[in-house]
C-alpha cells in the first residue's frame, strides 16, 4: 500500500469508528425471500431469510458490487461498527472501508449470514412459522450450493445487474468458486483464499469430532434444546479444537509458549475462575494456551448455535467439486470471472497445494487465472489478518484492468 492510497491517520482521540478510512456506524438488513426457498435436497422453506450489511453505494450501472462470502464460524457484519460502544469492528474491518483494500468508495460491498447461520438468517434455532417452534434437526439438509442460490436471490432484490467480484476465504473460498460456476455471466472476477475444491479427510475428521463433542452432551438433546440453553460445553470443546487447526505451531509458540498463566497479571474473570478449581491441581488449567483456547470457547457459545455449527460443518465436508462435476475441469468449465487464489505457506487445514489445485485446474480449462502464495507463519486464518503484501495483492487484482491474457506464472 502506497503513501498515496492510504487513509490519513485519524487523531489519537477520535473513536475507532470515525477514523477516515472506516465504513462507521452500520445497521443490519433483513432480505425475506419472497416464494418458497427449494434446497438442492428438493425441501422447501417458506420465509427464508437472511440478514445482510451493505457498505459504500451501487453504481448507475449496478456493475460495482463486491460479494463478501463469510467462513464457518462467521457473520454479515464484514466491516464498521454496529454502535459506538462496540469493542471490535467487523470481522473484516482492516479490509474493507475508504481507501483500504476493498474500497467503499468505488464498490458496493454486500456481505450476508449464510441460511443455516444463526446471526439472523434463517437456520435450525429460528422458529418455524407452521409449528411455532424451532426447527432443530428438521431444517433442510444444508450445502455450499444452497447458500450460493439464496445469496443470489438477495443480489436481485439489491439490484445488483453483475458482480464486480465475489470474496472469501475458507468456506467463504467455497461459496465464491460456486458463485462463479452457477453464475458465470454475472460474476467478472473470483478471489479465493486459504481454500480447498474439496474436503479432505483431515478437514472431515476434525469437523466429525466437534459434532461427536456437540451430540455427545447430555444438553444436546437431539436437538431440541431451548433456546437459552442447549449443549454449550459440547459446542465451547468443538470451537476449541477447531480453533487450533486455523492457527499454526508457530504462532501458538510464539504467542504462548509453555508460559503458565501464574507468570502473567491475571483478570478478575480469570482469577474467578482459578479459585472454582477443584483441588485436583494436577489436570487445572496451567498454561496460557489453555486459558486462551477455553476463553475462544466461552465466546463462541455466545454467540453460534450448536445445530447452526452441525449444519454448516456436513455442508464443509460434503463440499467436492472434482466428485459433483467428475473432474475440476468440468467444474470450471462455466466459469467466466478472472481468477486469483491465494494459499498461505503455513495454512495446514487447507494447505498451499489445494488453493494451487485450483487455480491449475481453472488454467487446464483454458480460464484466465493467477496464483499467488503468501509466506506467513500465522497458519489459516492468515487471510483474516492484518497483512500488507495481502492487501496490495486484492487492491492490485480489483483495480487492474482485465487482461485478455494470463500475466502470473504458477
Amino acid at each position: 500500500m502506497t503513501d498515496e492510497t492510504q487513509a490519513p491517520a485519524a487523531p489519537a482521540s477520535t473513536p475507532p469508528y470515525l477514523a477516515a478510512d472506516d465504513v462507521g456506524l452500520v445497521a443490519p438488513q433483513d432480505f425475506v425471500c419472497p416464494r418458497a426457498f427449494t434446497f438442492k435436497n428438493g425441501q422447501e422453506l417458506i420465509g427464508l431469510t437472511l440478514r445482510y450489511e451493505t457498505y459504500g453505494t451501487l453504481n448507475a450501472t449496478r456493475d460495482n458490487a463486491i460479494l463478501i462470502c463469510h467462513a464457518l464460524s462467521g457473520n454479515h457484519h464484514a466491516a464498521g461498527w454496529h454502535t459506538p460502544a462496540d469493542k471490535k469492528p467487523g470481522w473484516w474491518n482492516n479490509l474493507i472501508g475508504p481507501g483500504k483494500a476493498v474500497d467503499t468508495r468505488r464498490f458496493f460491498v454486500i456481505c450476508a449470514n449464510v441460511p443455516g447461520g444463526c446471526s439472523g438468517s434463517t437456520g435450525p434455532s429460528s422458529l418455524n412459522p407452521a409449528t411455532g417452534e424451532a426447527y432443530g434437526l428438521r431444517f433442510p439438509a444444508l450445502t455450499i450450493v444452497d447458500m450460493v442460490r439464496a445469496q443470489k436471490l438477495l443480489l436481485d432484490h439489491l439490484g445488483v445487474a453483475e458482480l464486480h467480484t465475489v470474496i472469501g476465504g475458507s468456506m467463504g473460498g467455497m461459496t465464491a468458486m460456486l458463485f462463479a460456476i452457477e453464475f458465470p455471466r454475472f460474476t467478472r472476477r473470483l478471489l479465493a483464499m486459504a481454500t480447498t475444491a474439496r474436503e479432505g479427510a483431515q478437514a472431515i475428521a476434525f469437523n466429525e469430532v466437534g459434532r461427536q463433542a456437540i451430540m455427545q452432551d447430555p444438553a444436546w438433546l437431539n436437538g431440541d434444546y431451548a433456546r437459552d440453553g442447549g449443549p454449550r460445553v459440547g459446542l465451547a470443546i468443538a470451537r476449541m479444537m477447531a480453533h487450533i487447526t486455523y492457527l499454526s505451531d508457530a504462532s501458538m509458540d510464539r504467542k504462548f509458549g509453555r508460559r503458565t498463566i501464574q507468570s502473567r497479571e491475571q483478570s478478575p474473570e480469570l482469577r474467578a475462575e482459578l479459585a472454582q478449581q477443584p483441588a485436583t491441581a494436577d489436570f487445572n488449567l496451567q498454561f496460557e494456551v489453555e486459558s486462551y483456547l477455553r476463553h475462544q470457547g466461552q465466546t463462541f457459545i455466545n454467540r453460534f448455535d450448536a445445530n447452526s455449527y452441525l449444519y454448516i460443518t456436513r455442508a464443509l465436508d460434503q463440499f467436492d467439486l472434482d466428485h459433483a462435476y467428475g473432474s475440476l475441469e468440468n467444474a470450471f468449465a462455466p466459469v467466466l470471472a478472472e481468477s486469483l487464489i491465494v494459499g498461505f505457506t503455513s495454512d495446514w487445514l487447507f494447505p498451499p497445494e489445494q488453493n494451487r489445485q485450483i487455480a491449475q485446474a481453472l488454467l487446464r480449462a483454458s480460464k484466465r487465472a493467477s496464483y499467488a502464495e503468501l509466506a506467513t507463519d500465522l497458519g489459516h486464518d492468515s487471510f483474516l489478518l492484518e497483512s500488507e503484501e495481502l492487501y496490495a495483492l486484492i487492491r492490485g487484482f480489483l483495480e487492474r484492468v482485465p487482461a485478455p491474457t494470463l500475466d502470473f506464472a504458477i
